[in-house]
């Protein structure tokens, strides 16, 4: 399956249909419906409307169909609806003035000192009439569908790239891993040394007894015990590198996988960057210190690109 990005957009409108038989015998296009998709990341489903009155109605069916094929994401959908006419401003027929005279009479009747309708707002109002959008919800519906699965190509593109990018980043960052293997055994015996050194400190604190100043030799002892203790802790770096190997191994296998891994991933980006950090604390190395920073600034890298991952 595919890797989803959360980033996308799509758009459609459908065309106006030309209807014969109005009173005016004048043939007018019916209205026409768009709808908008912007999809951006988020850590749960978001999904907000904005939907003209005459569509308000549908907004239940299009949330249905939404949360059918997404999972994650800031979803935006617009929709509007445009009223065209090819052949100009339409003509009125004598039921519509008629109606219009009727409710500015009575609107006057009122309201005495109200303007009379002018010749322009009588042909809007009547353009207005006549749009049915009664029988605009199964268009949007089917142009909607349509625009969602244009979104979903969009994001699985983008999922593509962002896949690409990590696998690069993945490859990066075991070879660093491999650059770091033979530094281990260097650091064992630069931390022998020390401790050997450390060691013969000790044994001639404990010999200055003629001094007045000695130590004895179970202090000593367990001074060197300790000081073995502390250096064996500091070059155990060994089981950072295993841990890392094994999120890498499960970070590719996710994303050869595909469908919902984006808060998987995120995860074991979290723990990437606990082990390059745990990795840097502990050198002692100046090369393995290099080695724990480039690290994190690739880990870093992929962090930022899995937040787009559905």
């Amino acid at each position: 399956m595919a890797v989803y990005s959360m980033t996308g957009y799509a758009t459609g409108q459908s065309g106006g249909s030309a209807e014969a038989g109005t009173p005016d015998q004048i043939r007018e296009a019916q209205p026409s419906v768009g709808v908008e998709i912007r999809s951006v990341n988020s850590r749960f489903l978001d999904l907000s409307f904005k939907l003209p009155d005459d569509l308000r109605g549908a907004e239940p069916a299009l949330r249905e169909i939404l949360t059918a094929k997404l999972k994650r994401g800031k979803v935006e959908v617009r929709a509007w609806i445009e009223g065209r006419t090819d052949a100009g401003p339409r003509a009125p027929s004598a039921l519509e003035l008629q109606k219009l005279v009727g409710l500015q009479d009575n609107v006057r009747a009122w309201l005495p000192t109200a303007a009379p309708l002018s010749v322009a707002e009588v042909l809007q109002l009547s353009s207005r009439n006549h749009i049915d959008v009664g029988d605009l919800h199964k268009p949007l519906m089917k142009l909607a569908t349509k625009a969602l699965d244009n979104l979903l190509s969009a994001r699985a593109r983008e999922g593509q790239r962002l896949t690409e990018m990590l696998l690069d980043r993945l490859g990066q960052l075991r070879q660093l891993a491999h650059d770091a293997q033979p530094l281990i055994p260097q650091l064992v015996a630069q931390q022998r040394q020390r401790f050997l050194d450390r060691w013969n400190d000790a044994l001639s604190a404990s010999a200055g007894a003629a001094t007045g100043h000695s130590v004895a030799p179970e202090m000593a002892h367990d001074r060197a015990l300790t000081e073995a203790t502390a250096f064996a802790i500091r070059i155990d770096v060994a089981e950072e590198l295993t841990r890392l190997d094994s999120h890498l191994i499960e970070i590719e296998r996710l994303l050869n996988k595909g469908a919902e891994v984006g808060k998987r991933l995120d995860f074991l980006i979290q723990e990437l960057h606990r082990e390059a950090n745990t990795l840097g604390s502990k050198s002692s190395n100046l090369e393995l210190t290099r080695i724990s920073v480039d690290m994190k600034v690739l880990i870093e890298q992929m962090r930022e690109q899995v937040q787009n991952i559905e």
